[in-house]
């Protein structure tokens, strides 16, 4: 069990420890953050000089926690007559309430001390164990605590204070000596509120918001689809996807509407791939964020050429930081463009978004969107005009180095266990780019009312899968390279990128067999899900980040790939793998966990360092749930074509919205 405990709404949150309290290290992402800035690294409650013991959590919802205390850590009888309880909410800062009761016969007389300090890091200083290089101040500001940083100008406060009368406020904390009658009670509320780059005084901070959240979260929930089904486990995965899609979402401002950030701790931010790919799951489900995350990605589309950023005209965005190292140019992602696939990804969400809802007009205001995103895959996507997309990072300092969803250094091996040299065409881009392409000259021959362009798209679609198909396959082994390198050799590891080509659709009718057996086999399926590298190959690793753990995303993208080559048992069963580990993780899938088989394992295991809840993690069960109903929007109706797994005896999706307003799925189980 995790000794942290997380509170987040949108891109502001909170992780501590089991009692509440907050003491980080250099590299621990515990804190209060809000724009990749950490607000507060130190908020200890103690009684008369003493740490509190833990009885229990309560996760109320998202943004809100409750933690019961004893005034001390005790033995196994635990004898005090005092209790505490804090509750806390986030909502660009907190609001905690303290609260403590005293059932013993007599008075009695107890000093409350709440430590505090920050640290003001950004992200990627906790990342990296960096040093700060600016001023840290603190003072005393009436009956507030502040604490600030300044480096030129940029400054960020937090401000701290508390409604009990008897409150004193010094520079490392706020105090309180008191009396608690015999059955009696004592409360205070304390407001922690982060002073930077969203809010620049407190007074745009309201009190209260608790109440708006509720209603927030429960419109949020009516307005998604209703699920029946005969396992119950299924049900409780759904509300809790579609309670952490609430939380993980976050308003731009400069759009409207919300759309999801990447995942807790690391990744509370606009993220192209993350935020594109979870909206396509989300589609039958929650449309909206979708809309806001193609207006948002639009607008923050390449313009230059720009190596520091990795940044091309048209390219779409990897993330977004609002922090200091990004302020100063310590780091490129403000924003930065390291992604490869995000391009493509754009398109085809945009002609997903609007199969589902109808919305020709968002398609006809992101035209010029589009147009140079098909422009950015031709004329510097495809770096050296052999008709693929490759990577290779211009900011060969603090750039990416591997721009495909598998992004971490070391992910892209030969089987030798070799690293792939630069640059690199993954196969996987080559599958986006070719429904992109495809979806897009739909949009062109219906919405942008240019046949031209539509048919010059799909010329050029299906020469990419001729020449994919050829240039791609390894024969001797009946899968497909993970990618060319930059000699144009295959890369001939196996991997859970060939799923990805079925989800596209370029690969060609006679070797899908070959790619489904591949996927369902020992070496890759481990009873939970895909691995992301097979078993057997040199740079396996079961916990290793892209080179063997098993990614829920990754195989929801397979099973719907499956599905659409008509292999719907086998993806009805990596559908069930899923979501029995999900039953494991109480409901939460993390991003990513072990792919040991679970022949040897009988459940899960966790990698130790994957967020939790993770956007396209959180998605992963909502596309399952369209794998295993079979939905597809098919012109002003949905169609509905269920291969669920037997042991799923029943499922019922009610009030999808779409095209059509709401409609409805029901289907039963047989034997896989």
């Amino acid at each position: 069990m995790s000794t942290n405990v997380s509170s987040l709404n949108g891109n502001t949150f909170v992780v501590s420890d089991r009692t509440g309290n907050i003491a980080a290290s250099e590299t621990d992402p515990k804190g209060l953050f809000q724009d990749d800035t950490r607000f507060l690294s130190r908020w200890i409650l103690k009684v008369n000089g003493n740490l509190p013991g833990v009885l229990s959590v309560d996760d109320l919802t998202y943004y809100a926690t409750q933690f019961f205390l004893t005034p001390e850590n005790t033995t196994v009888y635990v004898n005090s007559p005092v209790a505490i309880l804090r509750k806390r909410s986030v909502h660009h800062g907190f609001r905690e309430d303290i609260t403590i009761l005293n059932y013993g016969t007599e008075a009695v007389k107890l000093d409350i001390r709440v430590e505090a300090a920050s640290d003001f890091a950004d992200l990627f200083e906790v990342k990296d164990a960096l040093k700060k290089k600016g001023e840290a101040y603190k003072r005393v500001d009436g009956h507030q605590l502040v604490l600030g940083y300044r480096r030129a100008s940029f400054v960020r406060e937090t401000r701290i204070s508390a409604t009990a009368q008897e409150t004193l406020v010094d520079e490392d904390g706020l105090s309180f000596h008191i009396q608690i009658p015999s059955q009696g009670s004592w409360s205070t509320c304390l407001h922690v509120i982060p002073i930077g780059l969203r809010y620049r005084t407190a007074a745009k901070i309201r009190d209260g918001n608790a109440v708006s959240h509720d209603h927030s979260l429960e419109q949020w929930l009516r307005d998604a689809p209703r699920l029946v089904s005969s396992w119950n486990d299924l049900t409780r995965i759904y509300r809790r996807c579609l309670i952490d899609l609430a939380a993980l979402r976050f308003s731009p401002v400069v759009v409207p509407g919300a759309l999801p950030a990447a995942g807790l701790p690391w990744f509370m931010a606009v993220f192209g791939r993350d935020s594109l790919l979870t909206s396509f799951q989300a589609l039958p489900f929650t449309p909206v964020l979708a809309k806001t995350t193609l207006r948002m990605l639009a607008l923050l589309q390449g313009t230059q050429v720009d190596d520091f950023r990795d940044e091309e005209p048209g390219k779409i965005i990897h993330e977004l930081r609002l922090g200091e190292m990004t302020a100063f140019e310590e780091r490129p992602h403000s924003p930065y463009y390291g992604a490869a696939d995000s391009t493509p990804l754009f398109l085809i969400l945009l002609d997903e978004y609007e199969r589902w809802s109808g919305d020709a007009e968002l398609v006809r205001d992101l035209e010029r969107a589009a147009r140079l995103a098909l422009a950015w895959i031709d004329n510097y996507g495809d770096r050296d005009g052999d008709g693929y997309v490759e990577y290779e990072r211009r900011n060969t300092k603090t750039g990416l180095e591997n721009q495909c969803w598998k992004d971490s250094w070391d992910s892209i091996r030969y089987a030798d266990g070799r690293h792939a040299q630069l640059p690199r065409a993954t196969c996987e881009i080559q599958g986006y780019v070719y429904d992109a392409k495809m979806r897009s000259a739909r949009l062109a021959r219906e919405i942008w009312s240019d046949p031209v362009l539509a048919d010059r798209l799909e010329r050029e679609a299906k020469a990419l899968r001729r020449r994919f198909n050829e240039d791609f396959w390894l024969v001797d082994r009946g899968y497909f390279a993970l990618a060319l390198d930059g000699k144009k050799q295959k890369v001939d590891a196996l991997s859970s990128n060939i799923g990805h080509l079925l989800w596209s659709g370029i690969v060609e009718e006679d070797k899908a067999a070959a790619v489904a057996a591949h996927l369902m086999s020992e070496r890759l399926f481990s009873g939970w899900g895909v691995r992301t590298m097979a078993e057997g190959d040199a740079a396996y690793n079961p916990i290793g980040y892209h080179v063997g753990t098993v990614w829920p995303h990754d195989t929801s993208i397979i099973a719907h790939g499956l599905q659409r080559y008509g292999y719907r048992q086998e993806a009805g069963r990596l559908a069930l793998g899923i979501l029995n580990a999900a039953v494991f993780f109480d409901g939460r899938l993390p991003e990513a966990f072990a792919g040991f088989p679970e022949s040897l394992t009988r459940y899960p295991v966790e990698y130790p360092t994957a967020c939790s809840p993770q956007a396209w993690a959180t998605g992963a069960p909502l596309l399952l749930l369209r794998v295993l109903l079979g939905m597809r929007p098919i012109q002003e109706s949905l169609l509905v074509a269920p291969a669920i797994p037997k042991t799923i005896e029943r499922i019922e999706l009610l009030g999808i919205p779409g095209r059509w307003g709401k409609a409805d799925a029901f289907g039963r189980g047989w034997s896989i």
